[in-house]
């Protein structure tokens, strides 16, 4: 993300206000860039190819006390209780709520705020440079702090999903390897959790899985495929079935020459892949799905039968050791990850980007604070699925 403003003359006028020993002068040109730069930068944040924007927007006013009708969400036909998961506090662990279908849901939303600041003689010099940066550096505390949010509510649903007595994670069918087998089974298994109120086939089919979120060792594992084998079957052992084996066979030309040329797939079956570098072994997503998963699973009787589904490959149990990775599925086409913004009742914007008065002559600053008002919340547990590679 970089932003850059052009140095045209009413830009460079407009920066050198900012440092005028006229108070008034200056606070007026913070102000004015402050609303001409406050609704770029969210849409610039919506934009963003990130996990935080898989989730669909809907805008309240700022003194609103937003709710949304379920029952326009859900089969009206469906008479179970749903379980609706959302935060109290940015970045905190999701809270379950189970309320009927015909409910008025009641959601919580949060600040999430930033502030930053830059010398004075910057904008006496017209240093656009630096007031870009600036800018720039709000946009990614902004986007760092609603990835977090996303990633905590994301997982912590991931880890307690079940539908249909199914868990809602599968494992690979070979230990730290993705092959096209395994996008296959979690097709299958998001057709099993997706059915009915009566447990027959839905009236509008669905696949269950629209996009993969996966990280740049599996992206890797992908561009593989060129050149590895794929399969699973006639090899003499699963074990074996990207290793080189005698048995193994490639993809089709036409697909191993895509994969080459583009050194990479967007997409295998229809579904979207997205790389993303904070999931991965040892990287920030997977060590808090690692921590969710190993307090929310358990066993029964049967130590190879897990509650939630195949959490890992060693007895069916997470291991950090074994270089476990989880990599996440989402069904964008279900009205399911929705996303609550509140917009400013003078702009329009999401985002409240105003002059920062904290700071007085002798400090000689200039500085800028951001805010933004969200509530996120999952309506459907059936549109997230997931792997354990």
């Amino acid at each position: 993300m970089n932003i850059t403003l052009k140095r045209t003359e009413e830009q460079v006028e407009l920066i050198k206000a900012m440092a005028s020993k006229n108070r008034n002068v200056a606070h007026e040109a913070q102000a004015a860039a402050a609303e001409f730069i406050g609704p770029v930068l969210a849409e610039i944040m919506n934009n963003a190819p990130a996990l935080s924007n898989m989730f669909t927007s809907f805008s309240f006013n700022e003194d609103d006390n937003p709710s949304i009708p379920l029952d326009l969400y859900h089969d009206v036909t469906d008479t179970d209780y749903l379980e609706v998961y959302s935060q109290s506090a940015p970045g905190g662990l999701p809270s379950n709520t189970v309320i009927p279908t015909h409910s008025e849901l009641k959601f919580t939303t949060y600040r999430l705020e930033t502030a930053v600041d830059f010398d004075r003689r910057y904008a006496a010099r017209s240093r656009l440079d630096v007031v870009s940066k600036t800018f720039t550096r709000i946009a990614q505390e902004l986007l760092i702090k609603q990835e977090q949010t996303s990633a905590n509510l994301l997982l912590g649903v991931l880890a307690n999903a079940e539908t249909n007595g199914l868990g809602h994670v599968i494992s690979s069918a070979t230990e730290n390897q993705f092959l096209l087998d395994d996008l296959n089974k979690l097709i299958t298994r998001a057709k099993r959790l997706n059915t009915a109120w009566n447990g027959g086939t839905p009236v509008t089919g669905t696949r269950g899985v629209t996009d993969l979120l996966v990280s740049p060792e599996i992206m890797g594992e992908i561009r593989a495929m060129a050149y590895n084998p794929i399969n699973t079957k006639g090899s003499p052992s699963v074990e074996t079935a990207g290793n080189g084996s005698e048995n193994g066979i490639a993809a089709t030309e036409g697909m191993r020459d895509e994969i080459y040329r583009n050194a990479g797939a967007s997409e295998l079956y229809g579904i979207s892949i997205t790389e993303i570098n904070e999931l991965g072994d040892g990287q920030r997503f997977n060590k808090v799905y690692g921590a969710l998963v190993g307090q929310t699973n358990s066993t029964t009787g049967d130590s190879s039968q897990s509650m939630k589904g195949n959490v890992g490959h060693e007895s069916n149990k997470w291991s950090g050791s074994d270089h476990d990775q989880i990599l996440i599925g989402i069904d964008r086409g279900r009205d399911s990850l929705m996303r609550a913004v509140a917009t400013d009742s003078e702009t329009g914007s999401e985002l409240r980007l105003v002059a920062d008065d904290q700071y007085t002559i002798r400090q000689n600053k200039i500085g800028y604070y951001g805010q933004l008002e969200e509530g996120r919340m999952v309506l459907d547990t059936r549109a997230l699925t997931g792997i354990v590679v």
